[in-house]
This record gives C-alpha cells, structure tokens and sequence, in this order.
C-alpha cells in the first residue's frame, strides 16, 4: 500500500541521500570521467587503430630508452638520426626510423599530445587520412630543415660536423596533426586549439634552443592547416566504438 505522504513528495525528497538526483555539478563531473569519455578521448584498438597501435610502439621504444643499456641506445639513435648524410645515404630508413622514438621519452609533452590529438583527428578522418597527414608533416618539415643544412655544408658556410646532428622524434607529425584538428573542429574549439600550437611554436622560435626544430615546428603546423581543406568533405563524427 503506497503511502499517502510519500505519494505527496516532490520528486527526491524522503529518498536516501545517495539515490538523489545529481546537481548539475554532479553531472557535468560524471560525464566528464565518465568510462565512456575517456573512450572517446585516448585510442583504442578498434576506434583508432592507428593511433593505438603506432601509440604502443611508441611507448615500447620509450621504455627501452629509460630501461635499456645506454650505449645501445645512444647508437640505435644515432642510426635512426634524419641528419643530412642520413638521408643522402639511406633517407627512407631514417625518416621512417626517427618516427619511431619520442624525443624526451616517457615525460615527453609530444607524447601525450600525440595521443590526445591523433585520435581526435583519426576518429573523424580515418587512420589511413591521419596517417597521411602525421607522415606528410613529418617527412616535409625534416626535409625542409635538412636539405638548407646540407647546402650550407657544401657551400662552406656551416662545418661538416652539421651534417651528422641528432634529429629524430615525432614532434613534426603532431604539429601537422594539430594544425589539421584545428580545422576540423568548430569555433571556438578549433581556433583555441591552433592558438596553442601557435603558442607552442613562438616558444620555440624565442627559445631556439634547437634552431632545426624550431623551425620545423612552425613547417609542419601549416602543413597541417594545408590539409584541413581536403579532410573536411569526408569529415566525420567521431565513432562510438571502442
């Protein structure tokens, strides 16, 4: 028999103080921990293949260089190195070798960037597209930072000794992959998020801490918004898989 009095009671009210209803605040918090967000948000094997699978290599290369014997290491990098006499002598092995390691390993801030922003963009062009555009900023901003390297080489402006520099990592690839997310997301989402690479970018520039990769940054960026145009007819929403 229902009880006249709870009958009565204005929805929530004579009810345990865990089965209320959430606040506002109280939604706004579990959906953005939710399960279901953090799906949307980091690769998964089925939702972005790409990413998660390139994104494991990634972190097991990361491991070796805090795990593995340093001299090891120092040499398997050196190897993978897209200086210019590597990739006058062997440039398709290098440029695909220096993409497979994290320049600053495990506490790299590209390592999370990469995670975050190529499955944002895998998850509305594809992995075959954002490969495309990581592989294309990649290969264009090494390119364009090398070859002027090479050619002050030869006309005897910089010492030999440039053309056997370290220069390896993946950082080109994301600029690329963020400068293509920006357009693909709408105001005022996409605008902030090309704000923050700009930002990131004039860093560089103001640090020059590594005049290559300081350029190289600001390269790959704009061939990122270069590819917005042809990704947005084939735009999707992101996949609900996971």
């Amino acid at each position: 028999m229902v009880d006249p009095a709870a009958a009565r009671a204005p929805s929530g009210e004579g009810m345990p103080d865990e089965t209320r209803p959430r606040g506002r605040a109280g939604r706004l918090l579990t959906s953005v921990f939710s399960l279901r967000w953090v799906r949307r948000t980091l690769p998964t094997p089925t939702g972005t293949p790409f990413t998660f699978v390139y994104g494991l290599v990634l972190l097991a290369t990361a491991l070796y260089v805090e795990l593995g014997d340093e001299a090891t290491v120092n040499q398997l990098l050196r190897d993978s190195s897209t200086d210019a006499a590597h990739l006058a002598d062997q440039p398709l092995v290098v440029l695909v070798a220096s993409a497979l390691w994290v320049a600053g390993g495990l506490y790299s801030l590209y390592g999370l960037l990469f995670a975050l922003v190529l499955t944002g963009l895998e998850r509305r062009v594809g992995p075959a597209r954002a490969a495309g555009v990581f592989l294309l900023g990649h290969v264009v901003a090494t390119l364009a930072t090398e070859l002027p390297v090479a050619g002050a080489v030869a006309a005897g402006r910089l010492p030999e000794a440039s053309l056997h520099r370290l220069d390896y990592g993946i950082s080109f690839g994301v600029m690329a992959a963020l400068g293509a997310l920006s357009g693909l997301l709408r105001r005022p989402a996409g605008r902030l998020l090309l704000g923050f690479a700009g930002l990131m970018c004039a860093q560089d520039l103001i640090e020059f801490a590594d005049p290559l990769a300081s350029w190289g940054h600001p390269i790959a960026l704009l061939v990122g918004v270069a590819c917005g145009p042809f990704l947005r007819d084939g735009v999707s929403l992101p996949r609900q898989r996971t």
